[in-house]
């Protein structure tokens, strides 16, 4: 049911709250009937008209198919009215916006003539075009300035260089990926990371507050560790570790035995230094820098596996057998805790121009992620049974509004590192990520799985099938000494 009158958003402190929360068009004006027929029909009758059987028609379809694709996506794209008009746009002209360097663009973009999202960002990063004001406020009203028509520029990107990548997808390409993005520098993360240096979302235990990034991320740390049901003595593994984080709260918290997995060479010193000044012996737990492939299994398995926004680095050809090895490596009566980032099935094209930006400028080769379905059934595919889901969407946008703040905050020293076109790259990626994560752009599940076979003790885990909030009431971990012990206003003090 829809409301012919638009009710303004309610104010949370814990988020950052949209002023326009507006649709755009996707999905339901697209229509897939027409498309594969297009796409079929177009060789077809091209092939009967020479009087050609089914060689012909493949040679024409690989003629044709490409360039009727790109017309048929610019052509759509451009005609396809908003999903709704509850959201009154404010009909301010693009100048009010935006500040373009050059004539010939002033001239092109102004008035109610938008400027294509995909146009915008790429002249944004080369500095031929300013916010006027903060990036993320502006950001807010790219209903009112932007449209999400496709460019040449973006189908080039995703037929060029998104599919052969999705395609291929070998260990040195991760490792390349991994090692190019991960280890730009400590410094460089932990300008918006913070202290914690946690790249993976945190979770709000209060909408009627604004807690600091720390709390949410502490929040989140714990609700993993009981949501496993983990105990003192029992072996963890961390794949996609980062900088440790989460192992050193597991072992400090909880007595667990915790091996980290990370490809990252400057994420493994910084979580191993940080344990052994928490007095976490090597022979506790440790993080070492190696492929996902080649983690080592103790005998027995591990009886806690946990994985944090690393399985859509794995890319949807690998994505079932990595699941399979995770269920090989579980203890039997062991669990497995999966948060992975997702997007909606409904999608809008504003939904896809971010994905693909995503995809080009943050995380290269990080295809895996889907709606939830496809990953329900890829895990049920590999012998998991589903213990809970909690969808943590909103959660990460609020942590992203955290990020983009201390990011914001270090202007100054990232550019005098890094250069104005990376401080730009990521004051967007931050800002718009913010956005996208809030509306349902892009999403993240929470997965708590056990084994499905006849032998696993089910009973065991009544107890801790928890949702979010219930995780937090029952936690044993004293949040507060762990935060008064880990108080430091730079990632550096866990290393000095």
């Amino acid at each position: 049911m829809t409301s012919a009158a638009f009710a303004p958003p309610r104010f949370y402190p814990a988020i950052k709250n949209g002023p326009l929360p507006a649709d755009g068009p996707g999905s339901d004006s697209f229509n897939n009937t027409a498309f594969f027929a297009l796409l079929g029909g177009v060789p077809l009758y091209l092939a009967w008209k020479v009087g050609g059987g089914l060689k012909t028609f493949l040679f024409f379809a690989l003629l044709a198919d490409i360039p009727l694709l790109v017309a048929w996506w610019l052509a759509i794209s451009a005609i396809s009215p908003r999903r709704n008009e509850k959201a009154k746009l404010p009909g301010r002209p693009v100048e009010f916006y935006l500040d373009f360097k050059k004539e010939a663009d002033r001239a092109k973009y102004r008035g109610s003539n938008k400027i294509p999202l995909e146009t915008f960002h790429e002249m944004y990063f080369d500095g031929h075009v300013d916010f006027k004001g903060d990036c993320l406020d502006v950001m807010e009203y790219r209903h009112d300035w932007a449209s999400f028509r496709f460019t040449i520029g973006l189908i080039r990107f995703f037929l060029l260089g998104m599919i052969p990548e999705l395609i291929m997808h070998t260990r040195s390409q991760d490792e390349e990926q991994v090692r190019d993005h991960y280890d730009r520098g400590d410094d460089f993360y932990g300008w918006f990371l913070g202290p914690r240096m946690i790249y993976t979302s945190g979770i709000i235990s209060d909408i009627n507050k604004e807690e600091s990034l720390e709390q949410l991320q502490d929040n989140k740390l714990a609700i993993v560790c009981e949501k496993i049901g983990l105990k003192s003595g029992e072996k963890m593994l961390d794949i996609g570790c980062g900088w440790g984080t989460l192992a050193r709260f597991a072992s400090e918290n909880y007595g667990a035995r915790v091996t980290g997995i990370t490809l990252g060479r400057n994420q493994t010193a910084w979580g191993n230094s940080a344990m052994r000044k928490a007095g976490v012996p090597q022979e506790q737990s440790n993080i070492l820098c190696m492929d996902y492939r080649d983690i080592p299994v103790p005998e027995g398995g591990y009886e806690k596996i946990t994985c944090l926004e690393m399985a859509e680095h794995v890319g949807v050809r690998h994505f079932s057998g990595f699941l399979t090895q995770v269920y090989n490596m579980l203890d039997d009566d062991g669990v497995f805790f999966l948060q992975i980032a997702g997007l909606r099935k409904p999608w809008q094209y504003e939904d896809l121009i971010w994905g693909l930006f995503m995809n080009k400028y943050v995380f290269p080769g990080a295809d895996a992620s889907t709606p939830l379905g496809w990953v329900v059934d890829k895990l049920e595919g590999a012998g998991f049974e589903i213990k809970g889901i909690d969808t943590i969407g909103v959660h990460y946008s609020a942590t992203l509004w955290r990020w983009y703040r201390n990011w914001m905050a270090n202007r100054e020293r990232v550019e005098a590192k890094y250069g104005k076109r990376w401080f730009r790259i990521w004051e967007y990626f931050l800002a718009y990520s913010t956005i996208a994560a809030r509306q349902g752009t892009a999403t993240c599940f929470q997965i708590t799985l056990v084994k499905n076979i006849n032998s696993t003790h089910r009973i065991e885990g009544i107890d801790t099938q928890f949702s979010l909030s219930g995780a937090l009431e029952k936690c044993k971990v004293n949040l507060q000494a762990w935060a008064a012990k880990n108080k430091v206003t730079s990632s550096t003090e866990y290393l000095s």
